[in-house]
């Protein structure tokens, strides 16, 4: 079952597998997100939590005891319940069970709402700690836009365009962890020319980060803007050939090279304390306008 949204912009899609936005169209109906083609990749937009990327063996340590986590966690294939259904917006809620706990032993309730303003699509996820101890969560957002946009400008003129200069090196994962080796940035300035053989050994991760926006795009046609003013981190990927760009905010990322600690004190992890809730936003903007 999924749950549609609109705008005279706007026209969102968001199914209760997930929570995941599966479909975005302007204003003419275009589609601007990837279609999730098996023979690529299956995604379009998943949620990620309580992990982002990968942890090492699969595996997080909590209090001593061990327990096997899968790459991004498991809100990506949990079934939400769906708690609002409006035309402008949208929420879904996902609460711990046997199940999560046996993966992540920390109770919690994560809400996400989706809302469409204008021409902005607008995602908040709402980590609510419903347990007794402090619980450590990562959560990230995993949109893939089309590559190209469907406004007519070739594949090799779109490039992502920094809200700052990012001259800080990046990190690749290796085996689905952050490598300790570190890259010069490809970001000239604030330009990030796309290119396929940037994406050959995989996804850039920007662990320091200035920008809290980015927009997507073409000089000749449209745009998209990303919005993220509360996650400091950002990946950038897809698969060389694929007709997608993922460009992702996360709060934490992949387990570091040879990272063995507990959970807890894994980098780009936050702790929520009992009661309390940690909330994480992503906007989307459609423009017309060009790069």
């Amino acid at each position: 079952m999924s749950v549609t949204l609109s705008s005279p912009h706007l026209r969102a899609q968001v199914s209760e597998k997930g929570a995941e936005l599966v479909r975005l169209q302007d204003e003419e109906g275009q589609d601007l997100l990837w279609d999730g083609n098996p023979a690529f990749w299956t995604g379009r937009s998943p949620l990620l939590f309580p992990v982002v990327g990968r942890v090492r063996n699969d595996r997080i340590r909590v209090d001593g005891a061990e327990f096997e986590l899968a790459k991004h966690g498991f809100a990506r294939t949990s079934l939400f319940k769906i708690r609002e259904a409006e035309q402008s917006h949208c929420r879904f809620a996902l609460v711990s069970d046997e199940t999560t706990l046996g993966q992540y032993p920390f109770p919690f309730e994560l809400d996400v709402t989706y809302r469409i303003e204008d021409a902005t699509l607008t995602i908040t996820a709402s980590v609510t700690n419903t347990g007794p101890k402090a619980m450590p969560v990562s959560f990230g957002f995993h949109p893939a836009f089309r590559w190209p946009l469907p406004y007519g400008a070739p594949r090799d003129a779109h490039a992502i365009r920094f809200e700052r200069e990012e001259a800080a090196p990046i990190r690749r994962p290796v085996d689905g962890l952050i490598s300790r080796v570190v890259e010069e940035s490809p970001v000239l300035g604030r330009i990030l020319r796309l290119q396929d053989w940037l994406f050959e050994t995989d996804a850039l991760v920007f662990d320091k980060l200035e920008s809290k926006s980015v927009t997507y795009g073409a000089p000749d046609g449209g745009s998209i803007r990303v919005d993220f003013p509360d996650m400091p981190h950002l990946g950038i990927w897809t698969k060389p050939g694929a007709g997608f760009i993922c460009i992702e905010p996360w709060q934490g990322h992949a387990d570091p090279e040879g990272f063995e600690e507990e959970f807890a004190a894994k980098p780009g992890v936050v702790l929520v304390q009992p009661g309390e809730a940690r909330s994480f936003t992503m906007a989307i903007t459609v423009s017309r306008a060009g790069l």
